[in-house]
């Protein structure tokens, strides 16, 4: 399994790639497969994420998730405060006012 990532340009999230469009949540991330790096130089060029990348992933029972530790950390947000970590399916995420 395929899963991009990256950082939204707005907020500086970490976004997984749904399959039409960027997420906040790994549970919606979807499989870009061997299509994977076209993908990635569309979502470059068009510029509607910071510094996207492929990494590889497995399909749990819960959903997508990241092969490599770091991302996994990514995947769950911040570390330095429990009450700041994502919490999966929260309606609120990603609804703040700039």
């Amino acid at each position: 399994m395929k899963i991009l990532t990256g950082n939204d340009l707005k907020t500086g999230d970490v976004i997984w790639w749904t399959g039409s469009d960027w997420s906040r949540h790994i549970e919606n991330a979807a499989d870009a497969g061997e299509h994977a790096d076209s993908i990635l130089h569309q979502e470059e060029s068009a510029r509607r994420v910071n510094a996207p990348y492929i990494i590889d992933g497995e399909l749990t029972g819960d959903g997508p998730r990241p092969a490599h530790i770091k991302d996994r950390i990514r995947a769950l947000g911040p570390t330095v405060r429990p009450d700041l970590t994502l919490k999966p399916a929260d309606p609120e995420a990603g609804n703040w006012v700039i």
